[in-house]
């Protein structure tokens, strides 16, 4: 956990920030296809764009987890080898 005056981040706080940022990508989606009939060219974009940077956010939050599990896992190994 990171400690910046007034910020505190945490792999919870991460997942719940995205967890809310897709449940309302999640809730446009629906809007735009039951009102398809009023959908315009620009608002397909628009969900388009949102969807592919909420993939990034979730490809990213992977790595980190990937990473931070790499460092425990080498930390341990090195406590081991001791």
């Amino acid at each position: 956990m990171s400690k910046v005056p007034g910020v505190t981040l945490s792999f919870t706080s991460l997942i719940s920030a995205y967890k809310k940022l897709q449940s309302g990508l999640v809730k446009q989606v629906k809007a735009l296809a039951s009102n398809i009939s009023s959908a315009t060219p620009g608002s397909f974009i628009l969900l388009q764009f949102q969807m592919s940077q909420v993939t990034q956010i979730g490809e990213s939050i992977s790595n980190l987890i990937s990473q931070v599990n790499s460092v425990i896992n080498k930390a341990i190994s090195n406590q081991i080898a001791r």
